[in-house]
Formats: structure tokens, sequence, C-alpha cells
């Protein structure tokens, strides 16, 4: 049994250093438009929703919320602790999901763009809709493709999702720097935990408790000898792919 912590000692601080307010000001010079943050969790694992979570800022918006950081720096305890923080900092706030179903449907991208105009939506309906997303990573998948009607073309149909029609700007390590994008991410993070943590209620086997859906060894362990769920993405591959078998013999010559 470990011991237990000293009454009175406080929890390490957050690791990393804290992200800041400075691309999103320049963005919402010099009109004053709104910014929203935006960052995604859940895209690699085999189970469960990909999310999505936008936190919007308020114009002139000068401090970040203290002991911010990205998501994945953060111990659970510390992330739940920051929610109510920056639900009270920013001017609005949205987590958006798309289910398993959705993602083997539409392919990733598209189930992550869904899942991104949801929270867009969540944010309107607050009366706070960003004139501009600033999305962590180096590509855009809030955005509509050019062609979002391919009728007679192969492939899933892309999902449009919520009408918005503002500005996307993909930023690299922008979960990092900047403190709204961190801000989405904790609120992400945090949501989609909660949902796989419920789940695993009804699914212990498979330990979603734990890994949140991801490839962990219990989880793969657990497809092996159980199968799959109707949490589980069916289009991806769940279980390692079985050797392939030697070259056939029959009919060469021999014995």
């Amino acid at each position: 049994m470990a011991p237990e912590p000293r009454r009175g000692r406080r929890p390490a601080p957050p690791r990393g250093r804290a992200p800041g307010l400075d691309v999103e000001r320049s963005l919402q010079a010099p009109d004053g438009r709104l910014v929203g943050g935006m960052d995604e969790v859940g895209r690699g694992a085999l189970a469960g929703p990909v999310t999505a979570g936008l936190v919007v800022l308020r114009p002139g918006t000068e401090r970040g919320v203290p002991g911010l950081r990205d998501s994945k720096l953060l111990s659970p305890t510390r992330r739940e602790a920051l929610v109510p923080r920056i639900l009270a900092w920013c001017a609005a706030a949205g987590v958006g999901h798309a289910s398993p179903q959705e993602i083997d449907g539409l392919g990733l991208t598209a189930a992550l763009r869904l899942a991104g105009r949801r929270a867009v939506a969540a944010a309107a309906q607050q009366g706070a809709p960003p004139d501009v997303v600033l999305l962590d990573g180096g590509h855009d998948w809030l955005s509509l493709p050019q062609d979002s009607s391919p009728a007679g073309a192969a492939g899933p149909v892309p999902a449009p999702g919520p009408d918005w029609s503002g500005t996307v700007v993909a930023r690299v390590r922008a979960d990092l720097t900047c403190a709204s994008v961190a801000a989405a991410s904790v609120l992400a993070k945090v949501e989609r935990d909660r949902i796989m943590g419920e789940l695993a209620g009804g699914w212990p086997q498979y330990g979603w408790d734990s890994n949140k859906g991801y490839g962990a060894v219990r989880h793969r362990r657990a497809l092996e000898e159980h199968g799959t769920t109707p949490h589980h993405r069916l289009s991806w591959r769940l279980t390692p792919a079985p050797p392939a078998a030697g070259p056939s013999t029959i009919g060469d010559g021999t014995t």
C-alpha cells in the first residue's frame, strides 16, 4: 500500500512555461474581433469520441489563468480544478464530440471538423461565436474543404457540421504557447475523460477508466479476448494483423 501523503504538502507546480496571449491579441487587432482557441483530444484512440474544445476570449483580456498549461502537462486533479476558472475567465466556451460511428462513416478529418463546429455552435449559443479560431497544429481541419459537395466522388462525404464562416489560423504548438488553446485543451480533455470513465462502468474489461480508449496493452488484450463494443472505431485496426503466411507451394513441384 502506498504511503499516505503528508498533510499540508502542496502539489507540484505545473510543468512548462505558462502560455501567453500575444498571438490572440494580434488576431484581435485592430477591430476587436472575437478570438477563440481550439484543441482536440482523442484523435488516436481506439474507442470513444473525438472531442474538440473551444475557448473564446473577451476583447482586451490581459492575463491568463494562473496555473494554466497544455492539458498533457497537468494532472487530472489540476485539470479539473482549472475548469471553473477557465469558464469564469472567457467570454464563451464549448466542447463538441464526434462519435465512433461518425468517425467510421465520415473519416477522422471530417469527424474532427464536425466536433469542432459543434463546439463553435455551443459558444454561439452563449452569444459569443468566434470571428477567428486559433487552431493547434499545422493543419486546418476546421474549415470546409474547397469541394464540399463531391457529387459522384469516391469516399465519405465531408461533414460540414453547424454553419460557421469565420477565419481559421493554424499554429504549431499553440497548445503550449497560446493561453486560449491551452484552456481549450483542458476543457476537451476533462470532458472526454469523464465520458470514458462513465463508459468504463459498463465495459470494465477494457480499462477505459485509465487508458481513456487508447491502445494500451490491457485494452488490446481485451479486444482480442472479448471483441469490440459499440464504442469502438470499427474502421480502425483494433488488433494486430495476423502474421503473413508463407508463399504457397502447391503446384510448384515441391513435396
